[in-house]
């Protein structure tokens, strides 16, 4: 099983991939890999989409890190999508590299993967939910089957992986992540 996390984060080492990690960890004898999607369409000349063409020809990003990460989504069998809450919903970062993913919609490229939504904000109901169903709203989109972090081994789950910062110190979120790689791992067998 190869496993594909993405940081929607502008903070390398923040909250969001905190979390990741701690799934991604977890998932024992899996191929894994984190994508920080801040730093990937930072080398872009635009980096949102400006929609010059349909079908999209993949021109403004080809041979950069973007396209890149996407290729490894296009390998993973479950996808992780994760991203600090910025005034109620996800990072412009995030959103940004998934409307560069146009071309891989109509190539179908995402349908039937498993995706999964992590959300970090600063206080306890601080637009994490909100963010989480925007993450899974993006990959309904792409044809993605959304994964919950419920699983046999701990209980039915909840929308996705939400924490407050510092998710570090949020044991609720903790067990969340436990429980989402533990349901990764039922994927697996």
């Amino acid at each position: 099983m190869y496993v594909v996390a993405l940081n929607g984060s502008t903070h390398e080492n923040g909250n969001v991939a905190y979390l990741l990690n701690r799934i991604l960890e977890n998932i024992k004898g899996a191929e894994t890999k984190l994508i920080h999607a801040a730093k990937a369409i930072e080398e872009l000349k635009n980096p949102f989409c400006v929609s010059c063409a349909t079908p999209c020809p993949k021109v403004c990003f080809a041979g950069t890190a973007v396209e890149d990460a996407f290729e490894e989504m296009k390998r993973a069998d479950v996808i992780l999508v994760g991203s600090p809450v910025y005034f109620g919903g996800p990072s412009a970062q995030i959103k940004a590299f998934f409307d560069k993913g146009r071309a891989y919609r109509g190539e179908k490229a995402f349908v039937g993967k498993y995706g999964s939504a992590i959300s970090c904000g600063a206080s306890k109901y601080g637009g994490q939910e909100a963010t989480v169903n925007a993450l899974q709203n993006i990959m309904l989109v792409q044809g993605m089957s959304i994964l919950g972090p419920g699983s046999h081994a701990v209980d039915a789950g909840h929308l996705g992986v939400c924490a407050s910062q510092p998710a570090s110190e949020d044991a609720f979120a903790e067990s969340r992540c436990l429980s989402l790689a533990a349901r990764i791992l039922e994927l697996a067998k």
